[in-house]
């Protein structure tokens, strides 16, 4: 169903991403299939729990995000997060726990349903999630987890190189890793080995950022003035310092394809202070 999608999509000229909702047995049989395919994935529980055993449930939503931060696909966690919001004014304790684990386990965003469709406090509910999945990332559980790499990959330098990002940025305390981006790779990579610094993504590519927005810790801007490597680190920065995104004597990994014009694979890495 996703290949022949896609070749609608691609035959009508949209760059129109995918997103793949996992709510059949046949869907979790396939798993691994599925995430090659997709752009991301929706574990949707409410379905999920009404074609399978509802014990069954936390265990594939955490397979389902492990395998998914593995491929560097986001996975988002849907469906019954705060139910009992749609008529209370506050979620309940198990509720509260659920958003919290959905975020220690990797997802990239949570969903809210019929909360904020038809619920009575649809303004409170994303209030207390907000809490939740903030205090859950100040845990140093969800920062970098163990990594592996697979050696046989097309992509296994560029891989390496931001691996060696989120490394060198928890090494020297960066502020920020900052990275050029054609195809958005180089931003789903990095994210998926969840550094603690934040990430910025520099693009000349817009529908580019309007997807990497659902990114975990990612941040998007429009750039188009590549010139050399080190003008455009600078330059870049200076931007970020005057958004207020970092200050003078920060540190900060820069990542990017040598020599920018050709816009290859990710193949360089550079350390800066932020002037």
């Amino acid at each position: 169903d996703i290949i022949e999608l896609r070749k609608i999509i691609e035959d009508r000229g949209s760059n129109a991403k995918i997103i793949a909702k996992i709510e059949k047995p046949e869907a979790v049989q396939f798993i691994d299939e599925i995430i090659a395919e997709t752009d991301a994935v929706m574990v949707a529980r409410g379905d999920l729990g009404v074609e399978m055993p509802m014990e069954d449930v936390p265990i594939i939503q955490k397979m389902v995000v492990k395998k998914c931060n593995a491929a560097s696909k986001p996975v988002i966690i849907a469906t019954q997060m705060m139910e009992s919001m749609i008529t209370n004014n506050k979620p309940t304790r198990a509720e509260s726990n659920d958003v919290a684990n959905a975020v220690l386990d990797g997802a990239d965003a949570v969903m809210l349903s019929a909360e904020t469709s038809v619920g009575a406090f649809p303004v409170r509910v994303i209030e207390y999630m907000d809490k939740i999945i903030g205090s859950a990332e100040r845990q140093n559980i969800v920062y970098n987890p163990r990594y592996s790499l697979n050696k046989n990959s097309p992509t296994f330098i560029s891989d390496a190189v931001c691996l060696n990002a989120v490394l060198m940025s928890k090494e020297v305390g960066a502020k920020a890793i900052i990275s050029m981006t054609k195809s958005g790779y180089t931003a789903f990579k990095i994210a998926s080995f969840r550094p603690e610094a934040k990430v910025f993504i520099f693009s000349d590519n817009p529908e580019l950022l309007n997807t990497i927005n659902l990114i975990w810790g990612v941040r998007g801007f429009l750039y188009n003035k590549f010139s050399s490597t080190d003008e455009t680190f600078d330059d870049v920065m200076n931007i970020l310092k005057e958004h207020g995104h970092l200050h003078s004597g920060d540190l900060v990994v820069n990542t990017a394809s040598m020599p920018l014009h050709k816009k290859s694979r990710t193949n360089a890495l550079k350390v800066s202070v932020v002037e």
